[in-house]
């Protein structure tokens, strides 16, 4: 039987909920011989995840799900409060999936009394999503270290959706020398065009309206360049110019840059990519993102 296609138990996926289960687990496998594939997750499953799922299901031998609400993360306790929890769900989809393990620990279990030491991300996370969400790349790069010395993956699949969090993923790997595979899938959207994403469940149909802005700026700066524009200026003032018309939302940056460095680029002659992101709705304000290649596209 091929990689990635051993049979399974039908009952779904073995639920795990400590550290020292999910490392036992992670020793049996590379002493069996087995491939490890793991795909990190909050919960709250979707499509754009379960494409992630497909994909390591297809890699390995093993695949692990975790499936952790990272508080270190979050911008406020509002914030975190109101990200969906549905665990027996999200473990239906993963049985579905063919995933062999969901490892969901409880809070104590990741960051146990006493806890203190976290991962600082470089200048790589500065800009965008770092300058508007202070501190979010450390959390997020701390938890995602916690979860590969949990789990010992060979390789880890990640969604392009959020771009900058997937540089840095790979950047970690890359200065702390882990011998883990990074795997990237391309943004998975809805049928009409909205990245999909867990917020997506928050929004109004008047904010899902607004929403769909930014994947139609994606697209359209997409068809200019495929037309033979190439400065950069003229494409970012034009997609601005239409975002600055869409009621009800409130844009946060849409930027044209470099696809490895984040560094912003003045012509669209090599490898470009778009970045947006931005609030929309009303009281209850929902943060979207979206990415996307320009031209050409760039193997990560």
């Amino acid at each position: 039987m091929s990689k990635g296609q051993r049979a399974r138990a039908p009952r779904g996926p073995l639920v795990l909920s400590s550290v020292s289960a999910a490392q036992a687990h992670a020793l049996s496998t590379r002493q069996s011989g087995h491939t490890l594939g793991f795909v990190p997750t909050m919960g709250a499953l979707h499509d754009g995840h379960l494409a992630l799922l497909r994909e390591a299901r297809q890699r390995a031998d093993t695949v692990v799900v975790s499936i952790f609400v990272n508080p270190l993360q979050f911008d406020s306790d509002a914030d975190l409060d109101a990200y969906p929890e549905t665990l027996e769900q999200d473990v239906e989809h993963c049985r579905r999936a063919g995933v062999d393990v969901v490892f969901a620990p409880a809070r104590a279990q990741i960051y146990p009394a006493g806890f203190q030491t976290q991962v600082c991300a470089g200048t790589l996370a500065r800009p965008f999503e770092g300058r508007s969400r202070p501190g979010h790349f450390d959390g997020m790069l701390t938890v995602v270290l916690k979860l590969f010395q949990i789990v010992q993956p060979h390789f880890a699949v990640f969604g392009e959706k959020d771009y900058q969090q997937l540089l840095l993923v790979r950047r970690m790997v890359q200065d702390f020398h882990l011998p883990i595979e990074i795997v990237p899938m391309p943004v998975i959207r809805e049928t009409d065009g909205l990245a999909l994403s867990s917020r997506n469940q928050r929004l109004t149909k008047t904010a899902r309206k607004a929403g769909l802005a930014l994947s139609g700026a994606l697209i359209a700066t997409q068809d200019r360049v495929a037309a033979g524009e190439t400065s950069v200026k003229r494409l970012l003032d034009e997609a601005k110019a239409a975002l600055a018309r869409t009621k009800g939302l409130d844009l946060d940056y849409c930027a044209i840059v470099d696809p490895r460095s984040l560094e912003r680029v003045f012509s669209v002659r090599g490898p470009a990519r778009m970045l947006l992101a931005g609030q929309v709705g009303g009281k209850d304000k929902v943060r979207l993102i979206d990415n996307g290649p320009l031209f050409p596209p760039v193997p990560l």
